[in-house]
């Protein structure tokens, strides 16, 4: 008897591909430059993110997150506030935070400010930093002056940003419990770069 011919030809145990399925993303910030320069510099498809920096404070920017949500009719897979411990009242701050989990919206924040995550690139800490300080730091990290408004920061730092993930994880393992507005320092802002980082084209 003849033997049958396998015509399958392996495709049921082939890996067809690895690359997640392209998801939306709406990143709004609270800086109006900074964040949002460093966000459109990701190797994703303009199709798959879409960052606006409206320069207020944590708690307008959830509002202001949603009201864009529900407006722009956009099938939004991960909708991100992005946003700075700063010189906001403790109390807005948290509550910012707990407005936008209940509306479904997540948050990478900064406490005190987004260059903490710039910071975490090079060295782990664990101690407050004065924000007039963080400038004068990331020059010194840098071996140039840095420029708070700078798009170059993505590129500047990518081949050290798995030692950031790493740094800013560890960070937060320091807080038991969690209180974002006293947990100086602390980010969440890996967390958005992690979601990113599954879509890099």
């Amino acid at each position: 008897m003849p033997r049958k011919r396998n015509t399958s030809r392996g495709y049921s145990q082939r890996k067809v591909g690895t690359r997640e399925v392209r998801q939306r993303f709406l990143i709004v910030c609270e800086g109006e430059k900074t964040e949002p320069n460093y966000f459109r510099n990701f190797r994703v498809s303009k199709v798959v993110i879409d960052i606006k920096g409206l320069g207020t404070n944590p708690s307008n920017l959830v509002q202001e997150t949603k009201r864009l949500r529900d407006k722009e009719k956009e099938d939004y897979n991960q909708v991100w506030c992005v946003f700075d411990r700063d010189s906001w009242q403790a109390d807005d701050f948290n509550s910012a935070i707990r407005s936008a989990e209940k509306e479904n919206i997540k948050v990478a924040y900064s406490n005190e400010a987004f260059e903490l995550w710039y910071i975490l690139h090079f060295e782990f800490v664990n101690t407050g930093i004065p924000r007039k300080d963080y400038e004068e730091k990331l020059t010194k990290l840098l071996g140039e002056q840095y420029k708070k408004n700078s798009d170059s920061m993505y590129d500047d730092l990518i081949d050290k940003q798995n030692t950031a993930i790493k740094n800013a994880d560890n960070l937060l393992k320091q807080y038991d419990p969690h209180n974002p507005a006293k947990d100086n320092p602390s980010t969440t802002v890996h967390l958005l770069v992690k979601e990113l980082n599954r879509f890099i084209r």
